[in-house]
């Protein structure tokens, strides 16, 4: 028997064997000392309480599974975790063929589409999050043709020195964050993210087509600048922007721009996207001022993970926006001041078979931009958004309408690879797609990019029918 606290110890000694008269004192004894113990230890003081421990706030939009999302799908499996980072590996190969046959191979009005008749190399991109003690940050590569045709399109490398398209040539994403522990979460973020303006995610393993529609692919993947991620709920997000410009690595005058993503998820089958955006974004021309408003809807109508149709979800899209000032209108506009406008859509079905391992989606899209301020520049003699043309030139008033329809079949043997084969139909108001003639004069480029070369003129189509195939990894 153990000793009760302060208790001293007492010589040992001899004892006698034990009777049943001294097995009964001691019961006797036990009845009796315990209950004394008892009241002790409740006339004791309490001791106070633990303070309760406040309940985690829940995780923005974990409450369901989003992945059939545009640009959120991928495997909930990280393989590449270690610790406080989260590894990530993706490479996107495809094979292009144009049937108007370029003879220099070379497809022009598509920010992911670029060479007719070849394999080749779109993106690979290695890095990841990093997460530790409230401390954020993400890198991520673009080696392969995302490395040259992105920065093609930025002109504001052209204002100043240092030649941002160099420095930034190999990055897609690269910032650094904070993450506050107030509401559901506040991530402060800076350097540069992802947009999702239009929906469809940079990343052609995300979404469900290759090819986007106009609206998304002619507007901004990428910003330049810093964000903040406020959540309210585990359902809404609010994310104001300050920037450097419309997907630009710098400005292209002196003032930035400036926006809004709102992002609300009800419920696991609603999905709502506002994008809103105000800037100078005309190189040179600090007195136009851009407008634009995005804002799409997606509905997942059927969920059956055992059924031959396992998921269907339908997207729309809808973009408005114009540019006023510095020689354009909004609206109203005259020979002195046209107006300079965009308005477009694009609207999907997809549907999921036999447990997600097929994937069949179909839409298309349509455009309207006078002025051509979001019309990509085709590459003619090698002409970039800084250089322009004057074989396809994007001046005040100049007409661009176009429309495209696409069907793409995707097999997913597991949700870490996609085999994806793709068919697009796209015509355009004005001669735009590369045709059999090609956009490159004979011999190679000429002068300086996008100049007039004497005696050639570039084969440019009103009409593109495109088969691809690509082979999408992310890890």
């Amino acid at each position: 028997m153990s000793r009760l606290a302060g208790e001293r110890p007492v010589p040992a000694r001899r004892r006698a064997p034990k009777t049943p008269s001294t097995v009964l004192a001691l019961v006797i004894l036990f009845s009796w000392a315990s209950p004394s113990l008892s009241v002790a230890e409740d006339s004791a003081p309490p001791s106070p309480a633990a303070p309760a421990e406040k309940p985690k706030a829940a995780e923005p939009f974990a409450f369901a599974d989003f992945s059939w999302v545009p640009g959120n799908y991928g495997a909930s499996d990280r393989p590449l975790s270690i610790k406080a980072f989260t590894g990530e590996f993706r490479i996107d190969t495809a094979y292009h063929y144009s049937f108007n046959r370029p003879q220099d191979n070379t497809i022009s009005g598509s920010s992911e589409v670029f060479r007719h008749n070849e394999f080749h190399v779109t993106q690979l991109g290695i890095g990841g999050d990093l997460n530790y003690n409230n401390v954020q940050g993400r890198l991520m590569t673009q080696f392969g043709m995302y490395s040259f045709t992105t920065p093609r399109n930025d002109a504001s490398p052209g204002r100043g020195q240092w030649n941002l398209d160099g420095a930034y040539r190999y990055i897609s994403e690269a910032y650094a964050g904070y993450h506050i522990d107030r509401m559901n979460g506040i991530n402060l973020q800076a350097g540069i993210f992802m947009s999702y303006v239009c929906l469809w995610s940079y990343y052609n393993f995300d979404n469900w087509t290759y090819q986007p529609s106009y609206v998304s692919s002619n507007t901004p993947w990428f910003f330049n600048g810093m964000r903040v991620q406020i959540f309210p709920s585990d359902k809404l997000k609010i994310e104001p922007w300050l920037v450097n410009g419309w997907q630009s690595y710098g400005k292209f005058n002196s003032a930035p721009g400036v926006g809004l993503q709102v992002l609300w998820r009800p419920t696991g089958k609603l999905s709502i996207l506002g994008n809103q955006y105000v800037g100078e974004d005309t190189l040179g021309n600090p007195r136009r001022r851009r407008y634009h408003t995005d804002d799409s809807i997606m509905v997942k109508y059927h969920d059956d993970p055992s059924g031959f149709i396992s998921k269907a979800a339908w997207s729309l899209t809808i973009d408005a926006g114009c540019e006023t000032g510095g020689g354009v209108s909004c609206k109203d506009g005259s020979s002195g001041r046209p107006s300079q406008y965009f308005l477009g859509f694009m609207a999907y079905n997809r549907l999921w078979f036999s447990r997600d391992r097929f994937g069949l989606t179909v839409g298309g899209g349509a455009i309207n931009n006078p002025g051509r301020y979001l019309v990509l520049i085709p590459p003619i003699n090698g002409a970039t958004a800084f250089s322009g043309t004057p074989y396809f030139t994007a001046s005040p008033g100049d007409p661009y309408k176009a429309w495209d329809t696409q069907i793409t079949g995707d097999y997913m043997p597991n949700r870490f690879v996609t085999f994806r084969l793709e068919f697009n139909h796209r015509h355009a108001s004005v001669p735009y797609f590369s045709g059999r003639g090609g956009v490159t004069p004979p011999g190679g480029n000429v002068g300086s990019p996008g100049s007039l070369v004497p005696g050639f003129t570039p084969d440019l189509r009103d009409t593109e029918n495109r088969a691809t195939f690509a082979f999408l990894i992310k890890l």
